[in-house]
């Protein structure tokens, strides 16, 4: 939640910020803002997206080549132009930005005003910042030590990043909780929430740790903890390319995302499946297999829609390897006191890897003795680091709010995990495991297939896009489809639109039934087909509508359908990867033909990084 961007170096900084702002606006969109260093402090911030800021800024003096930007999903303080960042200390000397929540700020903000601070803002960022300011002047100490000082008394998620109007060269960043990487490029370096804005320049960067605080200067970065030793940049490379982040040609962000989905997939099998040899290669489960196969219970943390592909899991793990599988919302498990006994499996599945709620319930669970094993997208990012071992989706960047290649990239790779544990465990036979091997190994094929008929889609769009609610029912395998197609629909359209197991509907839900409801059925033919059926068949006896997402040929479904929209064949261990596709169309279609910013729905942010 929230981006930022810094940039220090013989460039024009403004430009290169607001690209940056753009590239990271799907971190947050409330209101967005930029401060630069030329001859004095300047600071320009603007409720609304980044595009309004730039309009309001031509013609203003912008020149500077240093400087810092700020797009805002709002915590503390409503959407305005003055709760926008980036915020300026109480005498003008400092202005700051902040991606986090300080939990203590209001203790610390009582202390401020009785020292006579007046504050502008209702943001905790704001007194982090004057905190900072006080401990500097009281204390005769550089702004490097005050903000040591200050970071050791705050309760919170951070990423900050400082400016000094007597210091025109020098970016002061620090991280707890929330990500920062550093770009390096020849005599400059660039600061961002994540490597979009920086991709472009540089591909070899810094990732900074929890606790740690960044010196940057053009030809300069100094790594310290908050002991202040000094601690060596570990440099790595981008593994991205420019092209990654941009549109391609699609109107929006989410429309070309879905549209990967049959390389990204593929890229997530890539060099790990071979239905050739019979084989999966993969060197986290490998090298903890004894652990794995051998767990008395696998307990799969996420949340969103990563908890929806453990759930998925969930019935995988637990059919093929025979282990017993528990699926927890990362924000509950953390809070409770969860029982987690040493040689328990912690899967944390997260799009980003820098999920909070997530972040602290494997860090919880790692003191208890568990085994933590990360399914991230995002390379480098603090759930790879934390976990003793993970697979990576290999999904790319996804611009897009709502997530849809990481979810399929997601099952991909925890299918893989229950097949290869299952193979070691001699859970499952020979015949059947090269069967599966083969259906995973047809997925990318097969959505390939389904998205060259995404017109159909398209128009059964077109007649539900005026519905106020919206039911999602499945059994088995696809009930986790059916909570997913929900959860994008509301999303995305802002339709009230709930998800069910199809035989929970009899206790309570078939109450709202009418016939303007439309019941979308995930019914592709498995083993709780029939009973799929006779569940279809109780809405239309309530003159219900069904919407159905069915598999191709089947002709009974059809005919209780008022729409349908036919997937091929397929496993039921893999058919969510293809019957959760045309719901994420659904929700694209729906949500464009009542004139929304798909990529940026209101109220929310990619990579939520405050619990």
């Amino acid at each position: 939640m929230c981006g930022i961007v810094g940039y220090t170096g013989p460039r024009e900084a403004y430009p290169v910020i607001l690209k940056g702002l753009k590239r990271l606006e799907y971190r947050g969109y409330d209101s967005s803002g930029v401060a630069l260093l030329n001859h004095g402090l300047k600071v320009y911030k603007k409720k609304g997206k980044v595009a309004e800021l730039e309009e309001s800024l031509i013609g203003a003096d912008v020149q500077a080549h240093i400087g810092i930007g700020h797009t805002r999903w709002a915590t503390h303080g409503e959407p305005s132009d003055r709760n926008a960042h980036p915020h300026e200390s109480a005498g003008g000397r400092l202005a700051m930005i902040h991606n986090g929540i300080i939990e203590n700020y209001a203790l610390i903000k009582k202390e401020l005003e009785k020292k006579g601070y007046n504050f502008k803002s209702d943001t905790d960022t704001e007194v982090l910042l004057n905190f900072i300011d006080d401990i500097q002047q009281n204390n005769d100490c550089t702004l490097e030590e005050a903000v040591r000082v200050a970071l050791k008394r705050v309760v919170g998620a951070y990423c900050i990043l400082l400016i000094d109007k007597n210091d025109p060269e020098t970016i002061i960043a620090a991280r707890k909780g929330s990500p920062l990487v550093i770009g390096i490029g020849k005599g400059e370096h660039f600061l961002a929430s994540d490597a979009s804005p920086i991709i472009e320049y540089t591909k070899e960067v810094v990732y900074v740790n929890d606790y740690e605080l960044a010196i940057v200067r053009p030809d300069e970065l100094i790594l310290k903890n908050l002991g202040n030793e000094k601690i060596t940049p570990y440099v790595t490379k981008l593994d991205m390319e420019l092209a990654a982040i941009e549109k391609g040609g699609y109107d929006h962000f989410m429309l070309k995302e879905i549209f990967e989905q049959p390389k990204t997939i593929y890229d997530c099998l890539r060099g790990r499946l071979d239905v050739t040899k019979g084989t999966i290669t993969m060197a986290g489960v490998e090298n903890y297999m004894e652990q794995l196969k051998n767990a008395p219970r696998i307990i799969i943390i996420a949340c969103g829609t990563s908890w929806h592909a453990g759930l998925v899991a969930e019935y995988i793990i637990e059919e093929l390897c025979r282990i017993p599988v528990e699926v927890e919302y990362a924000s509950e498990f953390r809070y409770r006191n969860p029982v987690v006994n040493k040689g328990d499996v912690i899967i944390a599945i997260s799009q980003s890897g820098e999920t909070a709620d997530t972040l602290v319930a494997i860090e919880k669970a790692k003191e208890q003795g568990a085994i933590i094993f990360g399914v991230v997208n995002a390379v480098g990012s603090s759930i790879a680091r934390a976990s003793h071992a993970g697979a990576y989706t290999h999904s790319g960047p996804e611009i897009g709010v709502a997530s849809t290649k990481a979810f399929t990239g997601q099952l991909a790779v925890l299918t893989m995990i229950a097949l290869k544990i299952a193979k070691e465990k001699g859970a499952i036979g020979e015949e059947r495991y090269l069967h599966l091997l083969n259906e995973l190994n047809d997925v990318p094929e097969k959505v390939d297939a389904i998205l060259k008929n995404a017109d159909e889609v398209k128009a059964i769009a077109e007649k539900y896009k005026d519905s106020t609610d919206a039911l999602f029912l499945g059994r088995g395998y696809n009930f986790p489809v059916a909570l997913e197609g929900a959860l994008k629909l509301k999303e995305i359209s802002y339709i009230h639109a709930e998800g069910y197991p199809a035989a929970e509907m009899k206790h309570g839900p078939i109450a709202l039934v009418t016939e303007t409801l439309p019941v979308i059925f995930i019914a592709t033919k498995d083993s709780y087909h029939e009973k799929v059926v006779s569940n279809m068949q109780e809405i239309k006896a309530r003159k219900g509508i069904v919407v159905s997402i069915i598999t191709e040929g089947d002709e009974l479904s059809a005919s209780l359908s008022n729409d349908v929209f036919a997937v091929p064949p397929a496993d039921e261990i893999v058919a969510p990867m293809l019957s959760v596709i045309p719901l994420q169309l659904l929700s694209y279609y729906v949500g464009v033909a009542r004139g929304y910013n798909v990529d940026m729905p209101r109220n929310l942010a990619k990579s939520v990084t405050v619990e």
